[in-house]
């Protein structure tokens, strides 16, 4: 009987449930063969945020452009999403941010920002922009 257990616990562990190591070399997750950038995010009066859903996959270092055309004062909002990434860094008019939390992102006038971020915790998040209710005025990310 403890030989049967035996025979069977070192056939799974030889199996599929074995992990898969990554080489990224010397700058792990940040490597640049682990890198993508994503369609950039919209920030303007009645135009839609992003034209489709984002898939992301966990472990995964994203770059993504955010832009504010002006037209009116917008924010995008989302704990949840920013709780489920690493940010590394919020680039700004040239000044880069590295902060350990972001809840949202707000454009007074006319301007853009480039976030780079790992994807940690899988799920479904939305950035949106706070009060609106529209389908088209969030953006919708799909880790896995």
């Amino acid at each position: 009987m403890l030989k049967a257990w035996i025979i069977g616990a070192a056939m799974l562990a030889a199996g599929g449930a074995v992990a898969q190591p990554f080489d990224y070399g010397f700058a792990g997750l940040m490597a640049n063969k682990n890198r993508e950038t994503l369609a950039p995010l919209t920030l303007g009066s009645g135009k839609p945020v992003a034209e489709e859903e984002y898939e992301l996959k966990s472990g995964t270092y994203y770059k993504m452009n955010i832009v504010a055309d002006g037209s009116a004062e917008l924010a995008l909002s989302g704990g949840d999403f920013f709780r489920a990434i690493w940010i590394n860094e919020i680039v700004i008019n040239k000044i880069e941010v590295r902060p350990m939390g972001v809840h949202s992102l707000e454009f007074d006038d006319a301007g853009e920002a480039e976030i780079s971020f790992i994807a940690i915790t899988p799920g479904s998040y939305t950035l949106s922009i706070p009060g609106s209710s529209g389908e088209s005025q969030r953006a919708v990310f799909h880790i896995r």
